[in-house]
């Protein structure tokens, strides 16, 4: 059992350690949490490239002392020559998983580095320049980084999947096999793409030569994106969505992430009155209130552009109560497959600084190597986040070019009663909000340290990588009898094995009214928290 780590000046916490060292190496030089978590970024998407990457896309959420949150979407929208027709003519029934018909949307993670390092500059007192912010993840691009234990099994996980794709065995296979754990990889490409950045701006990567080559390798490898697709993105500041609960106010991020299904999981909960943690009614009540916010996830939430109610209508107490109310204490409520594809990887990554400025940041390609796209004059690996849509234009997440699809990633921040910042999260697809909701509940309302908060037994509903997409998937470190009962209450379990990352990397920080930090990183991952 790790300890919940302590510190005063700085601290990073994130799925691989070296991208949290990243971060704590800007902290130490005087860089504020924006700095920090661009550097924790960058090198992120270097050392861990089967889940997140500048082919795909991020959302930041962002608050400092006094002032209210704010987010950054940096997520791309489906190109201009994307439609349902492109893909019925090539007798599809939907957008493919892997291939280069998956890379339909455009990357947005470079886009919300550069309005982060924007809105650093401008109120964060930021000064540090971008070669200092990219130098540890030019470096591992360029001398290498050791293959991390999940990369290894993500890489088995494709297997046939990747077959036959272009160029992706020449950047990740060793003699068409996975790599060895440790094995040093290197990506070369990625480390000129990353220096050209450096010395063009984040700008180049969509408007620049940079966009250029991106442009040309999506059209030799047969995307539907096109040059005029990159060169029209830019990233959106938001105001998040927020939630008052008696423990103070959590903030997450709006459609067409389902950062509404978390805070409504928390609101809902709340409602039941659950006295204990890691019993029946804690597991029970948490998953009947993923049931309700995922059913009115999976009807509503989109491009909020397309949605005919403002996702925080479904906050207000008048909803959250009905809601509520509709939740049998002691029966599971029946649970069909859900329409939403929720297996998918991710990064979640979170900083607080000394100065209590904080940020929580989720960077992703969506499943496992995103499309599988390797463009090879760039190093980059594209997204397959359009996966997504559905060709039925009657369907919630229809596809439109120019619509953004819907977004598992939701970063949270919450502000409690006692003066105290959270920033939390985790990767997991459908996974995400529970995830969050067992943290956050463990630790806010129940009192449990931080660090024993993520590294507690979890379960998730709904669907990934394995078993079935209706089930409740259970660490078998939770108490059998528990498990028992929930088996009895009608709930459809699924045993796995102890720390299995399919439940989620996951990680926190808190900052205390005396300003002590308290960070907790996950032992299903190969992450560290970093302080000073």
């Amino acid at each position: 059992m790790l300890h919940t780590l302590t510190a005063v000046r700085g601290m990073v916490t994130a799925p691989h350690h070296l991208a949290a060292q990243a971060g704590l190496r800007v902290l130490r030089e005087g860089g504020n949490a924006i700095e920090a978590m661009v550097a924790c970024a960058a090198t992120c998407a270097v050392v861990y490239p089967h889940m997140n990457g500048l082919g795909g896309d991020a959302f930041w959420l962002m608050a400092r002392p006094g002032r209210p949150a704010l987010s950054i979407e940096a997520a791309g929208a489906a190109g201009r020559a994307v439609t349902a027709d492109l893909y019925r003519s090539r007798g599809l029934e939907g957008v493919p998983v892997r291939g280069p018909l998956a890379a339909n949307t455009v990357a947005g993670a470079v886009s919300g580095w550069s309005s982060a390092l924007e809105m650093s500059a401008r109120h964060w007192d930021g000064s540090l320049p971008l070669a200092r912010l990219l130098e540890d993840a030019i470096h591992y691009a360029e001398s290498g980084c050791p293959a991390a234990t999940s990369l290894v099994r993500a890489t088995e996980r494709v297997g046939d999947q990747v077959t036959g794709l272009r160029n992706f065995a020449d950047l990740f296979l060793d003699g068409g096999h996975p790599p060895a754990p440790g094995a040093r990889r290197r990506n070369p490409a990625l480390a000129a793409t990353l220096r050209g950045l450096v010395e063009r701006g984040l700008d180049d990567f969509y408007r620049g030569q940079i966009g250029r080559a991106v442009a040309a390798d999506l059209k030799a490898l047969g995307s539907p994106l096109l040059s005029d697709d990159l060169a029209g993105h830019r990233s959106a500041r938001r105001r998040p969505l927020a939630l008052r609960l008696a423990h103070g106010t959590v903030y997450n991020t709006q459609p067409p992430t389902q950062g509404l299904s978390s805070l409504m999981i928390l609101g809902l909960f709340e409602r039941l009155g659950v006295a204990e943690a890691e019993g029946f009614d804690h597991i029970h009540g948490l998953i009947e209130a993923a049931k309700v916010a995922y059913t009115l996830r999976n009807r509503h939430v989109t491009d909020p552009r397309y949605m005919a109610v403002h996702a925080g209508t479904y906050l207000t107490d008048t909803m959250l109560d009905q809601g509520a109310a509709g939740i049998d204490r002691r029966r599971a409520a029946p649970w069909p497959a859900a329409d939403r594809i929720g297996d998918g990887d991710t990064v979640w990554m979170g900083c607080i600084d000394g100065a209590g400025r904080a940020v929580s940041c989720i960077q992703s390609l969506y499943h496992d190597f995103g499309s599988g796209a390797v463009l090879t004059d760039t190093g980059i690996v594209w997204q397959n986040r359009g996966t997504s849509f559905q060709l039925d234009p009657d369907k919630p997440n229809a596809l439109i070019p120019g619509r953004r699809p819907f977004h598992t990633l939701n970063p949270p921040i919450a502000r409690l009663n006692d003066g105290s910042m959270m920033v939390y999260g985790t990767m997991g697809g459908d996974a995400q909000p529970q995830v969050q909701a067992e943290i956050f509940t463990r630790h806010v309302l129940f009192g449990q340290p931080l660090q024993a908060a993520v590294t507690a037994p979890r379960w998730m509903l709904g669907r990934t990588w394995v078993g079935r997409p209706d089930d409740v998937k259970i660490e078998n470190r939770v108490d059998p009898a528990v498990i028992a009962a929930l088996e009895a209450a009608g709930h459809t379990v699924s045993r796995l094995e102890a720390f299995d990352e399919v439940t989620g990397h996951a990680g926190a920080i808190v900052r205390r009214p005396d300003g002590v930090l308290e960070g907790a990183a996950d032992p299903r991952a190969d992450g560290v928290v970093a302080a000073f």
